[in-house]
Order: C-alpha cells, then structure tokens, then sequence
C-alpha cells in the first residue's frame, strides 16, 4: 500500500514537527534546551555513562546506573520518553506474573498505584489494569508520566531528547565519544563517556560504533535452529495430538500464562533458507468509545477503499486489547514488505516508513466506518469508536513511534538461539548459562515477514511457538559487541531472528537493561570495562539485587525470601535440572552429594560447562535418598574446602550466621544459603 510522494513529505513534516514539541500536560521533566547541550561539546568532564535511546530497557539502565551513583546521560531521538510503552502498545508483553528486577517491578506498582488512588480499588479502570495478571494494562499518557517521574527523580541523569547519533570516535577496542545530531535540525554536538549503552530499537549508536550486526533471517543449518529461515506455518488443532507428550504436559504446568491455541510448520514448503527481511511492523493505535473522550476520524487523503478489502472487516471491541477509561489497543493494519526500509535508513526514510503505516491504518478504520461493502451493522458498531482526544494530542492523536519489532541485532561474544528457549538434552530446562543476567518467558514469535502464502499457511515468516517455548536465560555475553569493551547493548542484543522472538518484550528489555546498569557500576568498582567485569560476582550481585537470572516455578512472590539470591545464583551455576527450586522440601543425602560435588568442581577451578554439571545433578537426583542433617551437610561442605583459607571452622559457623538449627533436617533453601556463602569466597 503506497501514499502520494507530496502528501508523505507533508504527513513527514507534521511528524518532524510532533518530535520537536515537548508535551508539558503530564508532568514530564524538563529537556535541557538544544543549546545547553551543544555547549557540551567542548565540556572536558566525561560521563560515567551515556546511553541512547530512553526506550523502557534505556530508562531501566540509566535509572539503575543514577541510584548506584553514575552521572549518566540518556539520549532520545524524541520527545517522548519511555518507548513502545508510551507509543500504544498499552499492556506488558509477559507470561509471567512475578517479580523480575525492580525498576521493572517498581514501574508496574506505580501503574497499579496510579489507578487504585486515583479512581479506587473497586473502580472499572482500576480493574481494567489487570491486577494480578501477568499483562498490566495502561493509558500511553499515563505510563509516559510515571517512566518521566522516575526519570526526574535522579539528579544524577540528564536528559537530551530530540537527538541521533551520526558519527563516533574510537580507539581500537574502546568508544571515545559519540556524535549526536537534531532530528529536525543540523545542529551537532559531541559527548565523551567512560561507557556507553545503545538502549535504542534500531541500534542507531552500534552502527555508526562501526559493531558487526544481522538483519533478517539466518538459516536454519547456521545455528541448526529447526524454525528458521523461510517458513510457513498453519494453525494446528486443539488440543494438540501430542497432550500426552512429556514436553508438552512441562510446558503446559509451567507457572506463565498459557494460550490455548497452537501451530505447526508445513514441512514441505518450508526451506530454512536465509533471508533478508525483517517481521512487520505496525502502528499500535489506541481507539475510544468514550463520546467525551473521542475525535472523529476524518476521511485520508488520496483514500483509496480497494487498499483496505484484504484487512477485512475486524472486530471493533476486542477485550483482549482492551485498557482503562474505555479505550482499546489496535493491532492492524500490518503492511507486511513496507518494513524493511526502516532497518537500516536515515530517519528521512524512516520517517517516511511511519507516515505510510499512520495513514494505512487511519484508512483502515474510515474504510471500516464508511465504506458500503462493509455490512451496515458493522460498520455501526466501528463508528462509535474514534482516536482518543488525551492521548498523542501533539501528534494528531497518533503514536510518535511506529513498533519496529526487528532491526538490527548486534553480532556480540555470544548468541541466543531458538536452542536456547527449547529443553536441553538430558534436562528439563533450558541450556544452562554461568554468565545470566536475565531471563526469557515469551514464546518464540515472529509475525510475518512477507506476504507470500502457501495453501492453508499464515503469511510466510509468521512463527508462533506458544506451546513449545521455555523459559530461557540471557548470556552477558549477549550484550557486549565484538570488538569494543565499553558498550554495552541491551536491546539489540545478539541473537538469531528466531531467538529474538522471545526477547524481544518491554519486560525482558527492562530486566536486561538494568543488569547491563549493574555491569556498569561494577565495572567502575572494579576498575575495569564492562568487558573484562568478573562474570561471576555480577551474577552474584544481580541475584543479591532481586534480578531474575534462572526462571523457576516456585519463587513467585517471594523475591524478598532469604534463600531467594542463593536460588538464583545456583540456577545459573548448574545446580538445578529443572524449574522446580523447591526451597522448603528436606534435602536428600543423593542430591546434597550432587550439590557438593557440583561445589568441589568450582572450588577447584574446573571449567565445567554448567548445562553438563546440571544434566549430572539430574542422574543423581533420580537415585533415592534420604533427608540430611544441617549439621552433617556442613561437615561435608567443610570437606570441600578443608584446604583453601576458608577452613572447616568457618564453615560450620555459617550455621550460627544463617541461624539454621545444626541438628534438624535442612531443606533445600537453606543448603542454597550455605552454599552460596561458601561459593562467594
């Protein structure tokens, strides 16, 4: 679908022109005026830390960096802080409904908060937030005030908005400074940084860094992914004729949300071939049936109704996508094969990508309220609906932001692959990984990426994998590039297009985006790059600070539990073979000799990769056993590190410190506990 050349350059001026205005009515915080940070250019003091683009995992990273004490600079190329958060997507893409780091955590009790005081407990838009439910629902204005007041409240960041990087300065392995331009100007300024994080959705800083990168789909021989590559997919009955399947029933008692709804490859026409397009993007409008609250939408230019025939009709009230104050998320038009230019254009281009998807989809809803050959009933109900008058109210009430699913994603030290969200051989869980700092839940997805179809086929590309996903973990690794040690990049991260899939979600991106603030801290402590960071003590510190590392069924709620760090920690260490920590069940003789052994290899040095000590903590398990002693499980700790400075002694009064009783039988909790102080000398 295509618009007029003149009346794009004149939907991309207005747009320009949205981006230079700051929306002042919600409260956010004052942006440093253009000229104060051009004076910047010549200003000797180094930041320890500046990050581009203040999407929800940007803002996560620059606030968990201001509270430990870095001077951070975050840079937007908009106005409008916060993402697709406050670009209409209007709910947490999650399956999981407990804590996962705490400015996550903390920005969705704000939203909770912000309601219940505002309209009470008992009101229909407190409700509609969905307390309790793994997808909070919001207002885009009201979630861009909240993420704007957390920004506000660090003196320690500051925020220029309405700027791109176009040039950066290196000296071989290290970023020196970075280049940043006026969207809707030329006025230029440079800034220096100890470290930098590209936090943005198009990895805009990595590229002009000169950092390797993909786009599109590998193929499927690359990293044997079995879903990658070109591929058509279909809807598979329900329930699936594999229920009684072992993998199957595992994934379906996972403690996530579940859809009930599965599909399926069509083998013969999928090639796993490599291809060069990302998956569709769309605009995530916002639409009201609030007459108060509504503006009419009016007929496009150069409307063209034949444009509109294969979207079909639609359902105007979906209460899955519903959202507080009677307004309703929409997720359509999908011009799949439009996208591609936004990858890797100018914002000229990019630009022009947006206003082709914003007039799509107004044509779309005029099309559904006008057009005779939708049915009059239908086309009733669509015309009670319109574009809400509070929401974008500088940019015709549309999103800034078009939701560009897939960029680019940076070649870093490692990859997450589907391999990495599908059960590991002998495991029940995913490959293990020593360096975690976060944690995948979502499915593999990806919507499509072309439109060619195949009998009975979805559009080619589209993968849904809602019932054959795992929870995964997220290498450090993942974020560091090659060839540069002190840029991080925590949401272009690297992975494979099918990996990306369960990725890439404002939750996750939050999770890891504060890890990566935490990696920076650290390595300021330690006098290092992020590159060179201990590994292991920042997944000890991670776990110590209520980050998410290792997924397990059984610790919702109870984030706060003093076995909790140590849980987490061992889960990323090769101690557990499956998501069941089970911290108040009585540890057995077979497995606390599992856990010593796994202990001994450590003490010791040995690089045991932690996937293969888990697949043995496995076979150990499946041996009967019975309960142990606190005290006896020490004494066999003491064993293990007779001969390093700690000494027996030492280890027996951990007891007294974690005020474990010696002569009961100890659970499992507790020896995590134990283990854990040991482990960290």
């Amino acid at each position: 679908m295509r618009i007029s050349r003149g009346n794009l350059w004149i939907g991309l001026l207005a747009t320009l022109v949205a981006c230079a205005v700051h929306q002042k009515t919600i409260g956010a915080p004052e942006a440093k005026s253009p000229e104060t940070n051009a004076a910047k250019k010549y200003d000797p003091i180094k930041y320890d830390l500046v990050i581009y683009g203040a999407t929800p995992g940007g803002v996560a990273c620059a606030v968990r960096a201001a509270r430990e004490g870095l001077n951070v600079q975050l840079v937007s190329h908009t106005k409008h802080v916060g993402g697709m958060l406050t670009n209409g997507l209007s709910t947490m893409d999650t399956l999981y409904n407990g804590e996962r780091a705490p400015i996550y955590d903390e920005l969705r009790g704000r939203i909770y908060a912000f309601y219940r005081e505002k309209y009470g407990p008992e009101s229909l838009a407190y409700q509609a937030t969905q307390p309790g439910h793994p997808k909070t629902r919001y207002e885009a204005h009201v979630v861009e005030r909240l993420i704007s007041e957390l920004l506000a409240a660090e003196p320690r960041i500051s925020l220029v908005t309405g700027y791109y990087p176009v040039a950066a300065k290196r000296e071989a392995s290290l970023l020196r400074s970075v280049t940043f331009q006026q969207l809707d100007g030329n006025q230029e300024w440079t800034v220096s940084a100890n470290v930098f994080a590209d936090c943005s959705y198009e990895a805009d800083l990595a590229a002009v860094a000169k950092v390797p990168y993909r786009v599109g789909r590998e193929s499927g021989d690359e990293f044997n992914e079995r879903h990658a590559g070109v591929i058509y997919m279909r809807r598979a009955t329900w329930p699936p004729l594999n229920a009684d399947d072992e993998d199957f029933v595992l994934s379906r008692r996972l403690n996530l949300y579940r859809y009930n709804e599965g599909y399926e490859m069509i083998e013969g026409a999928s090639t796993g071939a490599s291809h060069p397009a990302v998956q569709g993007y769309n605009m995530r409008t916002v639409i009201t049936n609030n007459p108060a609250n509504r503006v009419e939408i009016k007929k496009p230019q150069n409307y063209d109704p034949e444009s509109y025939r294969k979207f079909g009709y639609g359902k105007p009230q979906r209460p899955g996508l519903s959202m507080p104050n009677q307004k309703f998320g929409l997720n359509e038009p999908k011009l799949v094969g439009e996208q591609d230019p936004y990858v890797e254009g100018d914002w000229a281009t990019r630009l022009a990508v947006i206003q082709e998807h914003k007039q799509a989809t107004l044509g779309l809803l005029y099309f559904r309220q006008h057009d005779p050959a939708v049915p009059a009933s239908i086309r009733k109900q669509w015309q009670e609906y319109g574009l809400p008058r509070d929401e974008f109210a500088d940019n015709g009430h549309m999103p800034y932001e078009i939701y560009a699913r897939e960029t680019r994603r940076i070649q870093g030290r490692a990859v997450f692959t589907e391999n990495d969200a599908q059960l590991a051989p002998k495991l029940r869980r995913t490959p293990v990984h020593a360096d975690s700092i976060s944690i995948t839940e979502w499915f593999l997805d990806s919507h499509a990426c072309t439109p060619r179809q195949v009998d009975g086929s979805e559009l080619e590309g589209m993968v849904m994998l809602k019932n054959q996903t795992f929870p995964g973990q997220v290498s450090y690794r993942t974020i560091l590039p090659e060839g540069i040690d002190n840029l991080l990049v925590p949401v272009c991260l690297s992975s494979s297009h099918v990996g990306w899939g369960t990725i890439r979600l404002e939750p996750t991106w939050m999770s890891i985006g504060e890890s990566a603030g935490h990696a920076v801290v650290l390595a300021k402590r330690q006098g290092v790059h992020p590159a060179q960071v201990d590994d292991n003590a920042l997944v000890r510190h991670l776990a110590e600070q209520h980050v998410m590392i290792s997924f397990f069924n059984d610790v919702e709620g109870h984030a706060n539990a003093n076995w909790y760090p140590a849980v987490q920690y061992l889960g990323a260490k090769g101690y557990f073979a499956t998501y069941d920590a089970r911290p108040a069940e009585l540890l057995t003789t077979t497995l606390a000799d599992a856990w010593i052994e796994r202990l001994r290899h450590q003490v010791q040095g040995h690089k045991e990769n932690p996937t293969i000590a888990a697949q043995k903590v496995l076979a150990d398990k499946q041996m009967p056993g019975l309960p142990i002693t606190a005290r006896d499980f020490v004494e066999r700790l003491a064993k293990v590190v007779a001969d390093t400075k700690l000494g027996p002694n030492w280890v027996l009064k951990r007891l007294s410190d974690l005020e474990i009783s010696p002569d009961k039988s100890i659970n499992r909790g507790d020896a995590c506990r134990l283990i854990f102080a040991v482990e960290a000398i």
